[in-house]
């Protein structure tokens, strides 16, 4: 089992886990960076770069996703797409920001391959498999190695625009295929505190180029325009410096009449060490905006509060790998392709947000594990780790997914749910899925 001590418990607190009114970072069973959320079908799809758990400086191979209708429970999708997915580079280091785009039905995943410029995927579903429609590099200015962190948008009038760069900014017009532009490269004057990272889209009839700014720290600042390729405005800090955190990455969406800004932050590496090492985590935080376009500054995110914008139906199958928090348990694939739960130790839990379990309430609770050791229990609180019992489940013991079920009593109305194991020491089973009734 991890051993947290009180300072580590201090750090969970203002972390936001379960017994804390904040939740940041989003992702917690994986090092997730350099978020690119898209909003397709009442869904959002977050994807985002994966910094490996023993990394050191940037190990990054492949790329993630991530869905939520809520904001704050998460299902991890696994990988969607990696470096090997590539042929024709060997590289097995940068993968890094990515931004996934929607158009006529396939999804185009626009992807730097750190000193081999940006690559393009597609694929006819967000959650993959992503092929390379090409077979070579979309962008790849030779001379330097400025090609990363690629803004894909599609204005009014259907022209797309790649927005990227570091330190320098570049733009080029995508033909209406995505995989192919026309005319020039672009490159564009300096914006004031822009070093990478530029997230572009429009809103209201203004343009926006969001970024990180200035390194190191970086914040998240932000310009406009009235034209899709400029001039561009600075106008300031959607998040300002701050040395509570060093690289930061900027995407923004509109979801359910609400505004969001994603970046990242080393908040979960924190729990762990003070030591600098690049495995970051993604979080969000509700953006406003004042009556002329501009953007009002977002506190750093710790110091928001996420809120659920719809509750949790718990009566239907629920992957496991969905959760509000999960600190120390991690996520694997299946060979069937869908991903469980593991590294489930003894005394660790899983939180739930804003489950909703009506008037009546639930009867019963079933759970699909494998490998669960003789005495495995899974015990469901109700608002937090030390509240009311209302079911305890012993698993059975099989080499293959099988169900389990039990009765429960007492769970009515909205709570968040908090799934504790117990057992006799760590890896006490790996689990599917799992549903009330």
């Amino acid at each position: 089992m991890k051993i947290i001590d009180l300072m580590t418990f201090g750090a969970l607190v203002a972390l936001g886990a379960p017994f804390a009114a904040a939740q940041n970072p989003l992702i917690q069973t994986k090092y997730t960076a350099d978020p690119a959320p898209m909003v397709y079908n009442d869904t959002i799809y977050l994807y985002t770069t994966h910094d490996e758990d023993d990394a050191e400086g940037f190990k990054m191979l492949d790329w993630l996703l991530y869905t939520s209708t809520d904001m704050v429970n998460w299902t991890d999708r696994g990988a969607v797409a990696s470096l090997k997915d590539f042929k024709w580079i060997d590289k097995d280091n940068g993968a890094w920001a990515e931004q996934v785009i929607e158009r006529n039905g396939k999804f185009y995943m626009y992807c730097p391959i750190h000193g081999n410029g940006i690559g393009v995927l597609v694929a006819d579903s967000p959650y993959g498999p992503f092929k390379d429609p090409i077979g070579k590099a979309l962008v790849w200015q030779k001379e330097h190695w400025d090609d990363i962190d690629p803004t894909v948008f599609i204005d009014d009038d259907g022209q797309a625009y790649m927005y990227w760069g570091n330190p320098n900014l570049y733009y080029v017009k995508l033909n209406e295929d995505m995989i192919s532009y026309s005319g020039d490269i672009v490159k564009l004057p300096h914006i004031e505190d822009y070093q990478e990272g530029p997230w572009f889209y429009k809103r209201n009839g203004h343009y926006y180029l969001a970024f990180a700014s200035t390194c190191c720290p970086e914040g998240i600042g932000y310009a406009m325009s009235d034209s899709p390729t400029g001039p561009w405005e600075y106008k300031g800090h959607i998040m300002d410096h701050t040395q509570r955190t060093r690289g930061n990455h900027p995407g923004i969406i509109d979801y359910k009449g609400k505004s969001y800004v994603f970046g990242l932050n080393y908040d979960l590496l924190r729990i762990e060490t003070d030591q600098h090492k690049e495995r970051r985590s993604v979080s969000a935080a509700e953006m406003h905006y004042n009556p002329d376009g501009t953007i009002k500054e977002v506190p750093y995110w710790k110091d928001n509060v996420l809120e659920q914008i719809e509750f949790f139906n718990p009566y239907r199958r629920v992957e496991a790998e969905t959760m509000a928090w999960g600190y120390g348990l991690k996520t694997a694939p299946l060979a069937d392709g869908g991903i469980c739960v593991n590294n489930i130790d003894n005394g660790e839990t899983l939180t739930l947000r804003g489950v909703d379990f009506g008037k009546k309430g639930a009867k019963n609770f079933k759970a699909a594990t494998r490998n669960a050791k003789p005495g495995a229990v899974i015990e469901v609180r109700l608002d937090s780790d030390k509240g009311p019992v209302v079911a305890t489940l012993p698993l059975k013991s099989s080499a293959d997914f099988s169900l389990s079920e039990c009765k429960v009593k007492g769970a009515k109305g909205v709570h968040d749910v908090v799934f504790c194991f117990k057992g006799d020491g760590d890896n006490l089973f790996e689990w599917d899925y799992w549903q009330f009734n």
